[in-house]
């Protein structure tokens, strides 16, 4: 069910307001392109300045602009077990098919901790879930060990894998077994991931390239890394100049020099400086996305 190119989709903004009527437009833009999935609200999602009622509007218009044609992976994490609970819940009662859930930052819950949140979040509903680990921004570390413990948990799926070490799909293969979905949650990295046994990406760069980022995927999936090998040289100045500040940063300024949305993001974040945007134009232009 979850594999191949998902984008993290941006919630699109105008004069502070979420912009629903370009969101549709947006999740149809990426069915046509050839995404496999979808996943709003997540950081790209900009779900650490949306309210909770902004949230839950932005998955339930997803979910109905989707309408089934594509799973919709829901954003549903915080560092609140009772909110992560909250926005389970409702994402179960208007149809996403499971649950991103991130490792609560800030805490630094031990793995005890860990299997608690995660196990009162399985708990809560029966949407399956999607274990979102990046040490990185979450500054807590879930152990191959931990996951394995959580995978025996009927409705812990998958994990989407931030952490950059590619050793960790084999090493989560084996506690977690080789059903256990793994999507990998780093573009630059994405084409290796799937080599050592993931099967797809939750993508921030997919927002501005899906198509391409589709079929990269799609030629993983088939065994044929060469031709994906390809389509990744393609991409790699793309990937590093929209990660050279914050990616969602990076990437909505890419559409909107396509003409896809505007670039607005919501405070503590700021638009890109002149020489960022420059290296965004000119890795479009290698991707062959705009002339």
């Amino acid at each position: 069910m979850i594999k191949g190119s998902l984008p993290a989709l941006v919630t699109p903004f105008k004069n502070g307001a979420v912009d629903f009527d370009t969101l549709k437009k947006l999740v149809e833009w990426h069915i046509g392109e050839g995404s496999n999935g979808l996943v709003p609200v997540g950081t790209t999602g900009e779900s650490p300045t949306l309210t909770h009622e902004e949230h839950e509007a932005v998955v339930e218009e997803v979910v109905r602009a989707a309408n089934g044609r594509v799973p919709v992976v829901a954003g549903a994490g915080s560092n609140n077990t009772v909110e992560s609970m909250r926005f389970m819940q409702h994402a179960h009662k208007v149809g996403a098919d499971a649950a991103l859930v991130v490792t609560p930052y800030y805490n630094k819950p031990t793995q005890r901790g860990l299997i608690a949140h995660f196990r009162a979040l399985h708990d809560c509903c029966d949407l399956p879930i999607i274990i979102y680990n990046i040490p990185g921004r979450s500054v807590v570390d879930m152990s191959p060990a931990t996951m394995g413990e959580l995978a025996k948990l009927p409705r812990i799926i998958g994990v989407k894998d931030a952490t950059g070490d590619l050793a960790r799909v084999c090493q989560q293969r084996i506690t977690c077994g080789t059903d256990f979905i793994q999507v990998s949650g780093e573009d630059a990295t994405a084409h290796g991931f799937n080599a050592q046994g993931g099967t797809g990406c939750i993508s921030v760069t997919a927002n501005v390239a899906p198509k391409l980022c589709a079929q990269l995927q799609e030629a993983t999936l088939a065994g044929d890394y060469g031709k994906a090998l390809e389509i990744q040289d393609r991409l790699m100045p793309l990937h590093q100049a929209i990660f050279t500040e914050p990616g969602l940063v990076g990437v909505k300024y890419g559409m909107s020099r396509l003409g896809l949305c505007g670039e607005e993001v919501r405070s503590p974040l700021t638009s890109l400086l002149d020489e960022t945007k420059a290296m965004v134009d000119d890795g479009l232009r290698h991707a062959g996305l705009m002339n």
